[in-house]
């Protein structure tokens, strides 16, 4: 699995969403880097980015990889683990998996409810269309950026080119089709675990987002008794190029709990 690191320190595992890499968290590096003191492990999924699918046919055999490659980066190291969009059944996965070594749980734009047929989701809203901005851009650009905004920027559109669309145009087709047929776990981590995560946990959700919504994530709250939820308005699934100083905001503060957490509990 290929796996970016930057900076030294307790390390953090990164872990993006559904057809798209690493770079798509890459806007999150500054907060991470000025925390101080966390070693930035960015994954990029099998299938996506410059990691190949090799066997792997489906959510669980990617979950059980990416366990292992979690597990070849941190050994015995206490971590933390963030996961984006479809990152986020990974991240959950491996909070349940590695549950005394994980520090801290955060989820962006998570799902919680893989079944796509099962979600509860606000209808598609689309608060502000700007079309000048797609003056000289490419249609295909265009659409996708369209199709993932909630709240239309110059800002987001750059932000979609630079750390998006590079994911997109990596992702391997046959992958992703064949992952999408499979995109279940055999069991949601929280069922899975035989206690509830008791450590900081930190999930934001956009309010417009439809693709995964944000009342997924309340129903497993109580799974979670250190964790907040967090719903911004003018952002969908797009939290990071739509909101990025209140996604900011949060998970600096969120990072600052794990590190009182952790302090307190080697007292």
């Amino acid at each position: 699995m290929h796996i970016e690191s930057r900076g030294a320190g307790t390390p953090i595992i990164l872990i993006h969403g559904f057809g798209v890499d690493h770079r798509i968290l890459l806007p999150l590096d500054p907060v991470l880097e000025a925390a101080g003191g966390w070693r930035r492990v960015y994954l990029d999924l099998p299938g996506m980015g410059q990691t190949p699918i090799g066997s792997i046919a489906g959510a669980q055999a990617m979950a059980d990889a990416v366990a292992e490659a979690v597990r070849e980066v941190v050994g015995d190291e206490p971590f933390a683990v963030l996961g984006n969009s479809f990152g986020a059944v990974m991240a959950r996965s491996v909070a349940q998996r590695f549950e005394q070594q994980v520090l801290g749980l955060a989820t962006i734009a998570g799902v919680f409810q893989s079944s796509h047929a099962l979600r509860d989701v606000p209808p598609r809203t689309v608060l502000h269309a700007d079309p000048s901005l797609y003056d000289g851009v490419d249609a295909r650009t265009a659409q996708g950026y369209r199709d993932f905004s909630v709240v239309e920027s110059a800002a987001g559109l750059r932000n979609f080119v630079e750390t998006v669309q590079p994911g997109v145009d990596a992702a391997d087709p046959a992958a992703i089709e064949s992952i999408s047929r499979n995109y279940t776990l055999d069991i949601e981590p929280e069922d899975a675990a035989s206690a509830p995560f008791d450590k900081p946990a930190l999930f934001i959700a956009g309010r417009q987002d439809d693709v995964v919504g944000y009342a997924d994530a309340w129903r497993r709250l109580e799974h979670y008794p250190r964790a907040s939820l967090l719903v911004l308005d003018a952002a969908g699934h797009n939290l990071l190029g739509e909101q990025p100083r209140l996604v900011d905001a949060a998970v600096a503060e969120w990072l600052g709990r794990v590190r009182a957490a952790s302090a307190s509990a080697a007292a």
